[in-house]
């Protein structure tokens, strides 16, 4: 099934996609909270048998599918991803042991989720802004302490993810050392559906997930890979996540950038803040996935800064 969370002119619905038109729920659904109560399966039974409205899909608003899940997190799985921003920094490629050791993850920020054809503003201040390719994973049934064989059947689903990156805020955060803030905390888009597992299975190659991924700025392609490039699969990163703590249902897990899938990379010069191709106020930015379908984004201009005192 592919879920989704629309808007028509008479509030947020929840709904699945069925050919040209969506059959929608009754009001106050959520796929949250259908995740939460272990019912998805059972509602979107539900509404392919007997919906509350139908609609066209030219006829709705897309929204993000989980517009306020209860958690984010956000993996770096494809090391090359990381070996490209070296390269970019004028740092050496050869990577430390301990990407080898584990999955590395962040905390996104839950309450930053936008729709997959809603205007994005430029964070803040920034003057480097910068698109992300990526999947994200969706815990249909929560877990705690799960084996990485076993934890990708925690996945009820996959939708596209773009991790909006202010790069001048990263290296400030970088250099203060206590993780991602605002650097990564104005805009992550989800969708444009929430696509079951099931859905998905005709991609599956050696067991893994071998979706096409692509993303355009202005109709110019950035970079085109495959999902099972992950160096770390979803199952291994998902088990890593919970290692003594809860993953409950309707998290969303994002994979990592597909190698090539952000701006960054494509900078060849150390001298970053000389690069010409940061996102400027009207770009139109557009991820692609196989059996995801695709997301399109105008960038617009982001507000003034009211500047903050320095300790200097």
């Amino acid at each position: 099934m592919k879920w989704v969370t629309y808007e028509a002119g008479e509030g947020v619905r929840t709904g699945v996609v069925d050919g040209e038109s969506v059959r929608g729920l009754a009001a106050g659904t959520t796929v949250e909270g259908l995740l939460a109560a272990g019912s998805l399966a059972e509602a979107g039974a539900d509404a392919r048998r007997s919906p509350a409205e139908v609609r066209g899909l030219d006829d709705v608003r897309l929204l993000a599918p989980l517009p306020r899940p209860p958690s984010v997190r956000d993996g770096l799985c494809f090391l090359d991803h990381l070996r490209g921003c070296y390269r970019a920094l004028g740092r050496e490629e050869n990577l430390h042991p301990a990407w080898s050791l584990g999955p590395a993850f962040y905390f996104a920020n839950a309450d930053a989720i936008v729709g997959p054809y809603e205007d994005v503003p430029i964070t803040p201040g920034s003057v480097m802004f910068d698109l992300e390719l990526e999947v994200g994973a969706v815990v249909g049934h929560g877990g705690r302490d799960l084996h990485p064989d076993r934890a990708e059947d925690h996945i009820v689903g996959y939708t596209l993810y773009n991790d909006w990156t202010a790069r001048d805020h990263q290296l400030r955060d970088m250099a203060q050392g206590i993780g991602m803030g605002k650097s990564k905390d104005s805009a992550i888009t989800l969708g444009p559906a929430l696509v079951t597992v099931d859905e998905l299975e005709p991609y599956r190659r050696d067991g893994r997930l071998a979706l096409g991924l692509s993303a355009t700025v202005n109709g110019v392609e950035l970079t085109r890979g495959t999902l099972d490039q992950m160096d770390w699969t979803f199952g291994e990163l998902i088990a890593y996540l919970s290692r003594g703590t809860d993953l409950p249902p309707g998290s969303v897990i994002g994979s990592g950038t597909v190698p090539g899938g952000c701006l960054l990379e494509h900078v060849d010069t150390a001298e970053l803040t000389d690069f010409t191709r940061w996102l400027q106020p009207g770009d139109v930015v557009s991820l692609r996935g196989d059996g995801l379908g695709e997301t399109r984004q105008t960038v617009q201009k982001g507000i003034d800064v009211i500047p903050l005192r320095s300790l200097a």
